[in-house]
């Protein structure tokens, strides 16, 4: 299986070696939380931008599968960002930085809560939404993973899924240059924060099992998520109206993210069960436990 994933998902050699050394044994740890729970058992995870959520999610997912036996669903909150028009909405009403997806805010938590629900109630029949990085849209419907089989395990990832709000004193201050031309009156990093206590922080409680990625500075999240740019280039190469960024968009796209990235890499291993700490080549050098989950 491990093999036959790594071929799969294009990964290097040692890949192996972390897979053996820490995603089994996190594979393990949650099956026999998942056996002392009563019902779904839910795991969120939380990393910066290019940490490695997504292969970390899709590994346990298969590995829980073949080991076990058991029916998992893996789901990004980035699957719930809102359309383009919905988001220049947004821009319209409230400030014009909200067009670009990403934050608190951006997301469609009406839809992740009534997928959240149909998920712990083990209903089947439903789909769950998907989108398309390479267009900046959702996909269609028609393309949407439906799920067929009661739910045992989900496994949530996201950048900012787990963080908790800022103060309103920390909210004073730009911490770059798009806040600084683009949000002087703060309207923006305010909307944002109030969206994260309102409408992220009360679905925390769902997830049974917190784990972060935590990376070493958010220096490393520009070169990380250009990876996952360039990968994301080879994967639609065809597509002429594609949205993927250049070395430059994307250095200021990831102005959105810098201050919510800042704050959680301050805070969020405070609420997390297990914490793999990442150098900067995104190897894991050391892991934690936490709270009551050892």
């Amino acid at each position: 299986m491990l093999t036959a994933f790594i071929k799969q998902q294009a990964l290097p050699a040692s890949f192996k070696d972390t897979a053996l050394r820490y995603y089994q044994p996190l594979a393990a740890h949650i099956f026999s939380q998942f056996k002392k729970n009563a019902g779904v058992y839910f795991v969120g995870i939380n990393g910066c931008q290019g940490s490695g959520k997504s292969t970390l999610s899709d590994f346990l997912a298969a590995y829980l599968t073949a080991t076990y036996a058991v029916n998992v669903v893996v789901m990004s909150l980035d699957d719930f960002y809102f359309s383009s028009a919905q988001r220049q909405q947004l821009a319209n009403d409230i400030q014009p930085l909200l067009a670009t997806r990403g934050v608190p805010g951006t997301h469609d938590i009406g839809a992740l809560k009534r997928v959240l629900h149909q998920l712990k109630t083990q209903q089947t029949g439903f789909a769950i939404p998907r989108f398309n990085k390479a267009t900046d849209e959702p996909f269609a419907k028609t393309q949407w993973p439906r799920v067929t089989q009661a739910t045992d395990i989900v496994l949530l990832e996201g950048w900012c899924w787990g963080v908790r709000p800022e103060t309103e004193q920390a909210l004073n201050c730009p911490v770059n240059e798009l806040e600084r031309q683009h949000d002087s009156k703060g309207i923006w990093r305010k909307f944002v924060n109030q969206q994260l206590k309102e409408q992220y922080q009360p679905l925390y409680p769902l997830m049974d099992f917190w784990l972060v990625l935590q990376a070493p500075s958010f220096d490393c999240v520009y070169q990380w998520r250009l990876e996952q740019e360039q990968k994301l280039q080879a994967a639609f190469s065809d597509q002429t109206q594609s949205k993927i960024m250049s070395e430059a968009e994307l250095l200021g796209f990831i102005q959105y993210f810098q201050r919510l990235s800042m704050h959680a890499l301050d805070t969020i291993t405070q609420s997390a069960d297990l914490v793999f700490y990442l150098d900067r080549a995104r190897k894991i050098c050391q892991q934690r436990f936490v709270n009551h989950q050892q």
